[in-house]
């Protein structure tokens, strides 16, 4: 399959249809600008407040007639671009295919070695948000604005958060059996010289994020991560720039024996940090760009967390600062191991948490709601630091290919770090309200992720879906639901170059990411809850129709408290959700018939942690049969907040081949 690198098969039509939308543009920008004007969000309210001289209200008066004097002067324009931009539609490619060439520019990205299905298995890790990037007019009903700036802070999280080295800290402790217990602020070892001069700085903190001071001008120093694998043996294949931190701790709460192992990935010194981000000569405008004490959602906060309070040494040496260069501040996540006796949920076989942070070497992500062109480029321009290859652009316009007349794309991006072989998008006929004037559909993709010995191609497949939104529309978002399932197994037959007697490909995986507009507690829910997805596809959050995990929670935000300082950063958000009163303040809950009010203090009765509506399914049927796929990780995750509406949610998955070490 011949993927688009261009939305037109042309240039002559891709002119023509430029000539067309400057046309329309002006127009659009205006009547955007018009109803943004007088669509304040929660945070312009609060400033507003605090002007004893009505200054924007000044503004408005105004602008208000400029803008509609200029609207009106440049309709008859938008009109005849209008009649040039729609029957071009009918030739327009369904999405666009970027990969990044000058590989210079991703300078966050780790190099990624060919997996040969050696050894253990690989782990893949898959991320999926709702960045609710509409025009700014669209957006401010949900309570965000400035959507070009948040475009390109939200790109600029993802791929600070992604690059950073991942480090993995086990914890064996009798006293430490919490999701929120004791985690570490600070990593610091020096950048060649002796070996043994390392520091460890520990911070004791409720949250579950980590400091790590390293170097990441470049490309993480992944060439000299490969030669200094000596000392315990190589490494799987699925860790790749990692830094593993065992700690075993006596009864009575204290740390000891500490030992530090780097696994392909050396984790560098570093004195004070600097600020060494492209980003931080701009200042956004979004409101959550200010940084707080404490805060480095952003990971270039230069202050180191209040909250580190004890530092232990390993070795005999000490860190000489003078000799560290390119210093810049990361976070790791932590990924927390309790003794097994004391662990809350024993039957859980994998690790979960609510991390600050975006899971360190993301290899695939899904996004939904990237509807503003523009600000799909700059998203776009943001990850390619980190992935080399992005589709985006994905959709129809006009009346092309579905029934009704279509406005916006589907609002769909993925972004990969491993190469795409296939792509194909389909739109769902059956969108009602205002969602049928966006073009929302299912993204499916085929993505290399390796060769065997025998040359046989490791694939995976991924689908990006956004569902019906409208409360109530079940039987809309189920027949949805039955065409993508239909369209993924159509999808999987007529890019499959495999036969069971000679197969050239072996499947390592299969997911399917997205916004499903439905929860697994609501009690208006309960056909999508039952649906035969569920039976073919598991979901690592849930239990049963109407039953989530106790440590799952809701991903969709109350979009009225997205500015409260208690929850405006990453760091704020995260501790807020890992208490059950901070999620009832700031979590949208699911409905019941009985239950009318939707006062905070009044969400006690509801089921669940929150609405979940947010979702990362996997599957084990059509994988390779020798191969077993398995949950590694699972989190929630708060970067993006006072950026968007949602959590993001990522999951980690291991392949394992069965196979002994090399």
């Amino acid at each position: 399959m011949v993927l688009y690198t261009s939305p037109f098969p042309n240039s002559f039509l891709s002119v023509l249809h430029s000539f067309s939308w400057g046309l329309i543009f002006p127009c659009y920008w205006f009547a955007d600008r018009l109803v943004a004007s007088f669509v304040p969000t929660t945070y312009e309210k609060r400033q507003r407040a605090d002007d004893p001289c009505y200054f924007h209200a000044l503004c408005i008066i105004i602008t208000t007639p400029i803008y509609l004097a200029l609207l009106v002067a440049s309709l008859p324009f938008a009109l005849i671009g209008f009649l040039l931009w729609s029957p071009l539609q009918s030739a327009r490619r369904p999405y666009i295919y970027s990969r990044l060439e000058d590989k210079s520019h991703a300078n966050g990205a780790t190099l990624l070695t060919e997996w040969k299905a050696a050894g253990n298995g690989k782990s893949f890790c898959f991320g999926s948000a709702n960045v609710c990037l509409l025009p700014d007019s669209l957006a401010r009903f949900n309570n965000v604005f400035n959507t070009q700036a948040r475009a390109k802070e939200i790109g600029r999280r993802i791929r600070n958060g992604a690059s950073r080295p991942q480090i993995k800290i086990y914890i064996d402790s009798p006293t430490n059996t919490s999701i929120s217990a004791a985690s570490f602020s600070s990593l610091v070892s020096p950048q060649g010289g002796d070996s043994t001069n390392r520091t460890v700085n520990v911070g004791i903190k409720r949250t579950t994020s980590m400091e790590y001071k390293g170097d990441n001008s470049g490309s993480n120093n992944s060439e000299d991560s490969r030669e200094d694998k000596g000392g315990n043996g190589e490494p799987n294949e699925g860790e790749e720039n990692t830094c593993i931190v065992r700690i075993n701790g006596e009864d009575n709460g204290h740390m000891s024996d500490i030992e530090t192992d780097t696994v392909n990935g050396q984790a560098n010194a570093s004195g004070p940090a600097e600020h060494s981000l492209e980003g931080d000569a701009e200042i956004s405008k979004t409101p959550n760009h200010k940084q707080k004490e404490g805060d480095s959602g952003s990971l270039d906060s230069y202050s180191a967390s209040r909250e580190s309070l004890v530092k232990v040494r390993v070795g005999d040496g000490t860190v000489d600062q003078s000799t560290v260069n390119n210093k810049l501040l990361y976070k790791a996540s932590v990924m927390k191991k309790t003794s097994v006796r004391k662990k809350k949920h024993t039957d859980e076989t994998f690790d979960h948490e609510i991390s600050a942070f975006f899971p360190a070497n993301l290899d695939f992500l899904c996004l939904q709601e990237v509807f503003d062109k523009r600000a799909a480029e700059k998203l776009k321009e943001q990850l390619h630091h980190y992935f080399e290859y992005i589709v985006y652009d994905v959709g129809v316009y006009s009346c092309h290919a579905c029934c009704s007349f279509k406005f916006v794309n589907s609002g769909l991006l993925f972004a990969s770090r491993y190469p795409v072989m296939d792509a194909a998008y389909h739109c769902y006929p059956n969108g009602k309200g205002t969602d049928s004037l966006a073009s929302k559909g299912a993204l499916f993709l085929k993505v290399q992720v390796g060769s065997t010995p025998q040359d046989q191609r490791i694939v995976g497949y991924i689908s990006c879906t956004h569902l019906q939104a409208i409360a109530g529309d079940t039987t809309v978002r189920c027949e949805q639901l039955d065409m993508l399932q239909d369209w993924l197994s159509e999808f999987r037959k007529s890019t499959s170059s495999s036969s069971t007697a000679n197969p050239e490909e072996l499947v390592a995986f299969d997911v399917i990411c997205g916004d499903l507009n439905f929860d697994n507690c609501s009690s208006d829910d309960k056909l999508e809850q039952q649906h035969s997805l569920f039976t073919h596809y598991k979901d690592p959050c849930r239990i049963g129709p109407g039953e989530d995990k106790p440590w799952a929670i809701g991903t969709l935000l109350d979009p009225e408290g997205l500015y409260d300082d208690e929850v405006c950063t990453p760091d704020n958000l995260q501790k807020v959700l890992e208490s059950e009163e901070g999620r009832k303040g700031y979590l949208v809950y699911p409905t019941s018939k009985n239950h009318n009010s939707s006062q905070k203090g009044r969400k006690a009765s509801l089921k669940g942690n929150g609405r979940r509506i947010d979702y990362m399914l996997y599957t084990e049927e059509g994988l390779y049969l020798e191969w077993k796929v398995e949950v590694e990780e699972f989190s929630f995750i708060t970067q993006l907040a006072g950026l968007t509406d949602h959590l993001p949610v990522a999951m980690r998955l291991m392949v394992s081949t069965g196979e002994d070490d090399p």
